[in-house]
């Protein structure tokens, strides 16, 4: 595509990084209260813990899929025409989906969990009323209308110039001995996937939703809770994870700006995203292996694929980052590392997940402390981070040919890296030692843990606020890319 095609898009994309940039500081503050109150350097009424702990939740998934659908959209755009009225429709939908969202908790007092699992909404024990309930669900209606407006403006002129899905995806190179080189490029072949993954997810969530708003309203009308539990966790776990397979896409396009080599869509590459296309459907069942009456094989499944779902990230993204990386005499800057540091968060968060799929031991560790710990890795190490790198590159002065690090950049860096670092850290010690998840108030015993980690939170928000800060010093001076 031409500059002037781009061009629109990239405004649309840079308002978009910049206010996923603020949303971001405002959650992880969120979480900053919440780890103080556990620690007792403040007050909190368990009631608006609670509140909090459901807007922190949903508003960091949230936004961690508005950032990668934002950083897809700038790359797949590179490609193919995109319609930029579909893209301000999403952004609208989501919009109003949050206001939609934080008036449910904050002015209804909605304290469900992200998770809205059913019935849980219509039994609030007088917590808060089924309006505010209803409101929530309609929060997320409205953004996963959007994502679906989102996915329907990408795929139908992907589809379109490549051919087809299939074609889209690169099988014709695996299945029908097509050269490499006649493939899509990456960036096409991870949207194609996402798009594919995600629409399920999202058509499976807006399903269970609808039927959880039809009873608040229809209370004799009801659905099976385990049904609804099933299909509230494989649309979570689909959304999130898109979320960094987004993301990652800023890696493929902005790495070879590095090294001076392109990513390429080798045979592995191509079938490592037909391997993650499947095993992000199939994996979900790890978060249900609590529950006793789910049918065995199904738990077997999740246990089987949580092992096999690493092995197409560290075989062929971490692998080849690192090959693309040696002996390259790229020169780092702010957002080459917080690109590369995305990759390695992600796939040192895929350990302890892979631990906690494990049946025997996610019987004592699951409700524990360990699994807000494995995804806060993936989360602050590993989707962030590539959105702040993709952020930083936005704004970068010159060609990164010509990048470098000042020194507050490296100040920035590093704060973020050891507070990233110890506040995840501390989550997994805390949950070695079984202390329990979403609990607003402590013993004493936990007191200790949840202090050293309200300090390495402050770290991470201050070192947020200055990323933030730097780009939207960067968008203020006109630097782009």
């Amino acid at each position: 595509m031409s500059e002037a095609e781009i061009k629109p898009h990239a405004g649309a994309v840079k308002f978009t990084m910049l206010l996923s940039g603020l949303v971001f500081v405002l959650m992880m503050a969120l979480g900053l209260i919440m780890r103080a109150a556990q620690g007792e350097f403040i007050e909190l009424d368990p009631a608006l813990f609670y509140q909090i702990l459901t807007a922190h939740g949903a508003g960091m998934v949230g936004v961690a899929g508005l950032s990668g659908a934002a950083i897809m959209w700038y790359f797949v755009g590179r490609y193919v025409q995109l319609s930029a009225a579909m893209y301000w429709a999403f952004l609208g939908l989501f919009l109003l989906g949050v206001v939609l969202i934080l008036s449910a908790i904050f002015l209804g007092e909605f304290g469900g969990a992200w998770t809205f699992l059913f019935p849980l909404p219509a039994i609030a024990g007088g917590a808060w009323e089924p309006w505010a309930a209803a409101t929530f669900i309609l929060g997320y209606v409205s953004i996963g209308v959007g994502f679906l407006l989102y996915y329907l403006a990408i795929g139908y002129p992907v589809i379109k110039r490549y051919g087809g899905l299939a074609r889209a995806l690169g099988w014709h190179v695996v299945f029908a001995g097509a050269d490499p080189a006649d493939g899509p490029p990456p960036t096409i072949i991870a949207a194609a996937a996402v798009t594919v993954f995600n629409t399920l997810g999202t058509v499976v969530g807006a399903a269970v939703l609808v039927a959880s708003l039809v009873h608040l309203l229809v209370p004799g009308f009801a659905v099976d809770a385990l049904l609804a539990k099933n299909a509230i966790y494989f649309f979570g776990h689909v959304f999130i994870n898109a979320s960094i397979y987004m993301a990652v896409i800023a890696v493929y396009e902005i790495v070879p700006e590095y090294t001076g080599r392109p990513w390429k869509s080798s045979r592995p590459f191509i079938i490592a995203w037909s391997a993650i296309l499947l095993f992000v459907m199939a994996v979900y069942p790890h978060h249900l292996q609590q529950d006793v009456v789910m049918p065995g094989w199904i738990l077997v499944m999740g246990q089987v694929v949580s092992y096999l779902n690493g092995v197409p990230l560290l075989a062929v993204t971490a692998f080849s980052l690192g090959v693309y990386l040696h002996g390259s005499k790229a020169r780092w800057d702010l957002g080459l590392s917080l690109l590369v540091l995305g990759v390695g968060g992600w796939s040192i968060g895929a350990i302890p997940a892979i631990i906690d799929g494990m049946l025997v031991v996610n019987k004592v560790m699951h409700n524990t402390q360990w699994v807000p710990g494995h995804f806060h890795i993936y989360l602050l190490l590993g989707e962030v981070a590539m959105s702040f790198g993709f952020m930083a590159w936005l704004v970068r002065k010159g060609q990164a040919s010509e990048a470098g690090m000042s020194t507050l950049d490296k100040a920035t860096f590093g704060t973020y890296l050891v507070g990233a670092a110890g506040f995840t850290m501390v989550f997994l010690i805390s949950g070695a030692l079984s202390v329990p998840r979403r609990w607003a108030v402590h013993l004493p015993g936990w007191i200790l843990q949840d202090r050293i980690g309200t300090l390495f939170a402050a770290l991470v928000v201050l070192s947020t606020l200055a990323l933030v800060l730097k780009y939207a010093v960067g968008l203020g001076r006109g630097q782009r890319s």
